[in-house]
């Protein structure tokens, strides 16, 4: 009895163990802001964390420059996560942003992730890649691939609603909702006006990539009627070369380091979608950027967007054309309103969508899914 007593003991002070299998590197925000920014938290809780990405930065970035990967350079990337799913029994618990092996047949995935314990995590409609796919036999095949991940796996995280219900309605047992948030500590919330861009004139920001910036063609009409009412410059972070005839635009290239510093030179921060259910799955990260630099936001009523904003203290929500002309003229032209309106999104972001708040919490969760509890 007391040599059992003294394994139990023992086993309990041992470091849990757990894999994280992002499907980027740092370039991918996806895996930088779920995954890779909680490791320190992690740790300090006592976890030992290994982390193996699936596709690494330079082949993010040649997509990005190309329009899509190729298939040669998927084959050591996948043959890589095959081999670290094989090591699973030297883990904890496994934590899989997304799928293991997107687009792999659903039964061979599930035996590699077979006895242990696995967390998913979503901040995307993925499953639409399948159910929505234009072609029917992939419909077919793979329409529920991602439901039966979700079915079996020991936890689920979720960065809004719309997809929490999704895993439940797959019969995902445990299912949790956590949103895609900041780090006070790079977000230091302070507004950063432009001494050095000589025009004076006012930066609407949108932030994003190149997989993400045709968004803006939502507001391309609503931003040249406004460019005939007020002075202003569209600056696009991240999205490369963008083409909007009737908008001054100034681009900036994305980096993690000056991310910050980007979007605080600005003075309204823009979220435009448009309304499918893909993009009812979007987890407004950038509108939570935006509002720790303390910029006031304007925002597709979409999804997470109509959570994320509260419309009229934090920014405002705009549906049609008109709306997006009419608030954003009203941002720009009312200093004291703008002022208030970004004091406030930084309030709410400390409160709700920051590591600070949501870091312990994740810990936690990781702890009793490694735990079976």
């Amino acid at each position: 009895m007391a040599i059992a007593a003294g394994i139990q003991r023992s086993d309990a002070l041992k470091p849990l163990r757990i894999l994280s299998l992002p499907k980027y590197d740092r370039l991918g925000a996806s895996s930088r802001l779920r995954s890779l920014q909680y490791s320190p938290w992690l740790e300090s809780a006592g976890l030992q964390v290994q982390v193996q990405p699936l596709l690494a930065d330079a082949l993010l970035q040649s997509r990005y420059q190309h329009g899509d990967y190729r298939a040669a350079d998927l084959l050591a990337p996948y043959w890589n996560r095959y081999n670290a799913l094989l090591s699973r029994s030297s883990f904890d618990l496994l934590w899989i942003e997304k799928e293991a092996l997107p687009w792999w047949p659903l039964w061979l995935e599930l035996a590699l992730l077979r006895g242990v314990p696995y967390v998913l995590d979503y901040d995307d409609a993925i499953f639409h890649n399948y159910d929505r796919h234009s072609s029917a036999f992939i419909r077919h095949v793979y329409g529920k691939r991602v439901d039966g991940l979700m079915s079996r796996a020991t936890l689920v995280l979720c960065g809004n609603e719309y997809l929490a219900q999704r895993a439940r309605e797959a019969g995902a047992p445990w299912v949790e909702v956590l949103p895609t948030v900041i780090d006070l500590g790079r977000y230091n919330g302070e507004h950063n006006k432009k001494a050095s861009q000589a025009d004076g004139l006012p930066r609407v920001v949108w932030i994003g990539s190149p997989a993400t910036v045709h968004y803006l063609q939502v507001a391309h009409h609503p931003l040249q009627i406004l460019a005939s009412k007020v002075p202003f410059v569209l600056r696009v972070i991240g999205g490369g070369v963008v083409q909007l005839p009737g908008i001054q635009v100034e681009t900036v290239p994305w980096s993690e380091k000056t991310e910050e510093i980007s979007v605080a030179a600005g003075d309204v921060g823009i979220m435009p979608l448009y309304d499918s259910p893909w993009e009812r799955g979007k987890c407004g990260y950038k509108l939570i950027q935006y509002m720790a630099c303390g910029l006031p936001v304007v925002a597709s009523p979409i999804g997470m967007n109509s959570e994320i904003v509260r419309d009229g203290i934090t920014g405002l929500l705009a549906d049609t054309p008109d709306q997006w002309v009419q608030a954003l003229e009203r941002l720009l032209t009312h200093d004291e309103e703008r002022a208030k309106m970004g004091r406030e999104g930084r309030t709410r972001v400390e409160a709700v969508y920051c590591i600070q708040q949501t870091g312990p919490r994740v810990a936690q969760l990781l702890q009793r899914a490694a735990r079976g509890k």
